[in-house]
């Protein structure tokens, strides 16, 4: 019989973890078919005592606590996929929570489809309190990493690729192309990341199947730190950072292609902001005009240990 395994990284998660915890409890997933390994990242708050509150309230759903003490993101989702026994793995982030449908909805569609091997959910965002002006369609995937395509499964269409905070792999597939390359993905307060996108090329580059599971649904709570102007300056900036290391890792040829194809976003960057402009949305296009350029700037920057 086949089995899943959840995987959820925390690093300082004890304020947002209890809402991802209590969701898991509202899982339509048969209970003996899944796993939970959450793995903390070097927190100094209270995550371990909140896990361990929660599992002994809970003791129905199989889960535990273990530590990495490397540093950063994509070290802790290796060390959960390492500490995991499932055959499907799913991986989400410690400040959202899943529909009751997450786990069945990919643990089903793995296990009739047995050629795909990876699969990606929608993600939407939840603010805390009004949605701000200045945020846009564009400007909300830095900040919310927010993924729609839809109502439909279908594959991943070209320059589109799953969210970090809510994907699945199969195991053989982790046996194969190898785990989360640890040069990218958030270290500590540091936000670089790019970890999820390079997975996922290697997968696309060997013409395997990835599919959108729209009803595979997580909400990402978005806290008010994320939507001040130096925490969108910073995380767009280092999203240049992430794709400067993503591409350079592969050739000066991919590094190159991707200069390029920033000068053409800029071109869209442009004629968007025209658009907000001429429609009064002023705030909408400056956020728009900071966000393309820290990302420039990200990108051509060698010094990764920049502090912003």
């Amino acid at each position: 019989m086949s089995t899943l395994s959840l995987i959820i990284a925390t690093y300082n998660g004890a304020d947002s973890l209890p809402v991802t915890l209590e969701s898991l409890t509202h899982q339509t997933l048969d209970k003996e078919l899944w796993e939970v390994v959450i793995v903390n990242n070097n927190s100094t708050d209270s995550t371990a005592k909140v896990v361990g509150d929660f599992m002994a309230a809970h003791p129905e759903i199989r889960m535990r606590l273990v530590d990495e003490p490397n540093q950063g993101l994509s070290w802790a989702r290796n060390r959960g996929i390492d500490e995991s026994t499932g055959e499907y793995i799913v991986i989400i982030d410690d400040d959202e929570s899943a529909c009751p449908e997450l786990l069945r909805e990919y643990f089903d569609f793995l296990d009739t489809h047995p050629h795909i091997v990876a699969a990606g959910g929608r993600i939407t965002p939840r603010f805390p309190a009004k949605r701000p002006k200045w945020l846009s369609r564009i400007t909300e995937r830095p900040i919310a990493g927010t993924l729609n395509l839809g109502d439909e499964i279908r594959p991943f269409p070209e320059g589109k690729y799953f969210g970090g905070g809510n994907m699945a792999l199969r195991r053989t597939a982790i046996d194969y192309y190898g785990k989360f390359d640890t040069n990218l993905g958030r270290r500590g307060s540091k936000l670089l990341g790019g970890e999820e996108k390079e997975l996922y090329m290697r997968y696309y580059a060997s013409g395997e199947d990835i599919y959108y599971l729209p009803a595979a649904e997580i909400f990402h709570h978005i806290d008010t730190e994320r939507l001040t102007k130096p925490y969108f300056r910073a995380v767009c900036y280092r999203v240049g950072q992430s794709e400067r290391i993503r591409t350079l890792s592969q050739s000066p040829r991919a590094f190159r292609r991707r200069v390029a194809a920033e000068a053409f976003k800029w071109c869209a960057t442009i004629a968007i902001g025209c658009f907000y402009g001429l429609t009064f949305q002023f705030s909408k296009a400056a956020y728009l005009f900071i966000m393309r350029r820290n990302i420039s700037r990200g990108l051509r920057d060698a010094n990764i240990d920049k502090e912003l």
